[in-house]
């Protein structure tokens, strides 16, 4: 059974998290990939930059987990920003929202908290004008350039492009803690990954869960929460 999405091919807007957050149904919906990055997180942060937003999926799963978040949320198409305040509004959450590319942005500002899901699939740009083919490398790097020092870098990854984004973090990150999940099959199709900036390279590969997962995808559950770990506070 399918735990993520509640909707019918009707309606112009379904909701994930078992109903906590409210999606217009779009140029681009999000998967569960969103709501896993969003539960992946294991520390309260006060600031937050969700780096390639797109419709808000990943941070709207955040603030309704963990409330009053400054968030952040950053993309390099107006027309997914433009479905993103859509979105927010829907939930009663506000962000700043930025117009610009994570790999060409100019700034000294830092957050707490970075959380990406890349545009790690090949392919054919879509109409949206969203990243594809994006280098990993560089996103990786430009994202973590983002985190203050103690703070944290969060990711999902498809798992064949895993040790690419973990090489990268190894060079900034420590403390890591690596999650795979599973398709039906068994086979670990995504990966979580996340570090914190200026720790030792210590790494912790936590026991994998199936993607479908209901406590995570149903009921909004942590994945600390599931593995009985305690958050932790940011600096």
């Amino acid at each position: 059974m399918n735990y993520y999405i509640g909707m019918t091919e009707k309606q112009d807007i379904f909701t994930i998290m078992g109903g906590r957050v409210k999606m217009r149904r779009g140029i681009y919906n999000p998967t569960s990939d969103a709501v896993w990055l969003a539960a992946f997180v294991d520390t309260v942060p006060q600031t937050v930059l969700d780096a390639g937003t797109g419709t808000g999926g990943v941070a709207l799963c955040l603030m309704a987990r963990i409330p009053n978040i400054k968030m952040t949320a950053l993309d390099i198409s107006n027309d997914m920003l433009d479905a993103a305040r859509e979105n927010f509004a829907l939930n009663n959450q506000t962000a700043e929202f930025i117009n610009e590319d994570i790999l060409t942005w100019r700034t000294g500002q830092t957050f707490d908290l970075v959380i990406t899901n890349p545009p790690y699939f090949d392919g054919t740009p879509a109409i949206h004008n969203a990243h594809h083919n994006a280098d990993l490398v560089q996103w990786t790097r430009k994202c973590i350039a983002r985190v203050k020092s103690g703070g944290t870098f969060a990711i999902i990854i498809d798992m064949p492009k895993t040790a690419i984004v973990l090489s990268e973090m190894t060079r900034h990150c420590g403390d890591f803690r690596i999650l795979p999940l599973f398709s039906k099959k068994n086979v670990a199709e995504r990966v979580l990954l996340s570090g914190r900036v200026g720790r030792a390279p210590h790494a912790r590969i936590l026991k994998g869960k199936s993607m479908n997962n209901a406590q995570i995808l149903r009921h909004g559950k942590s994945v600390a929460k599931i593995f009985q770990v305690q958050p932790k506070k940011s600096r």
